[in-house]
């Protein structure tokens, strides 16, 4: 299993080692639960099914999943991913939503083969996919929640040690745009595309930078997630410019930004979000 899976191409046989993503080819998990922590119009009411898988490729150095993008979880069968699939709808569950899933396509494609939910799948990445990957989940997938971290792949380099990420990413969610089209929102969205974007401390104008070119490329009834909860944590402790929280002043431009050119289905945050008590308690609940 030579991978190139991600537009890291690292080519790593992870059967035998672990790839630029951290695991090897066993699908392993750090948490499987109800979550209400992501956007209203997918957790509302009885919550999200979130499957978070361990892992990263991008492995930002200000992760707020920073212990499960460095490895840590449970591995188990495929088998048991179907019926975890089958646990969360049984909850209750708005959708399953499948977290960081890029390097475990294929063993999650497998999962499906053996237990579909008739609930939506929701494919919850950092945006740095590869375009061929992404087509083989068409028809699969109802709703992408991408992140659109960058704008600036000076910033990309320095704290995901990714070049590239801006031309990946834009073509990604080209993509995703692309096969899901018709969006369907019943109170919860059934179907769609919903862009994230993580403002960082100090950085305005990479934020600016990623609504220019979703207004540039995206119609006005997009929705967008621009969230302020920006902590210090993992390792960006070691850059002297990620060491606070983003100020008010930074989250009021990007939202006027967003709010004047028109895209009123925006999701904005109230800064109280920027706690480490939102961030989830990875235990193998679930697993």
């Amino acid at each position: 299993m030579n991978c190139s899976s991600c537009p890291r191409n690292c080519k790593i046989d992870r059967e035998n080692v672990s790839g630029f993503c951290g695991v090897g080819k066993n699908l392993t998990l750090a948490k499987a639960t109800l979550h209400w922590g992501e956007e209203p119009i997918l957790s509302s009411g009885k919550g999200s099914g979130a499957i978070f898988f361990s892992g990263c490729n991008l492995r930002c150095v200000y992760c707020q999943n920073y212990k499960v993008s460095r490895g840590f979880g449970k591995e188990i069968s495929i088998k048991r991913l179907s019926e975890i699939f089958k646990e969360l709808e049984d909850l209750g569950a708005n959708n399953i939503n499948l977290v960081t899933p890029t390097h475990f396509i294929d063993q999650i494609l497998q999962a499906f083969e053996l237990y579909k939910p008739q609930i939506p799948i929701v494919y919850n990445s950092s945006g740095y996919e590869k375009v061929e990957s992404l087509k083989r989940l068409e028809g699969i997938v109802d709703i992408y929640l991408p992140d659109f971290k960058y704008s600036d792949n000076m910033l990309a380099q320095k704290y995901s040690k990714c070049p590239n990420y801006v031309e990946t990413a834009k073509n990604a969610i080209l993509e995703m745009r692309r096969q899901t089209k018709d969006v369907v929102v019943d109170g919860l969205m059934k179907s769609g595309l919903i862009i994230r974007h993580l403002m960082l401390p100090n950085a305005i104008d990479n934020t600016l930078g990623v609504i220019d070119w979703i207004n540039e490329n995206f119609s006005k009834d997009t929705y967008i997630s621009l969230m302020g909860q920006y902590i210090p944590y993992g390792d960006s402790f070691k850059f002297e410019e990620l060491k606070r929280k983003i100020k008010p002043i930074e989250y009021k431009i990007a939202i006027n930004r967003l709010y004047n050119y028109g895209f009123l289905n925006s999701f904005v945050q109230d800064l109280d979000s920027a706690q480490t008590t939102f961030i989830p308690e990875f235990n193998l609940d679930g697993v």
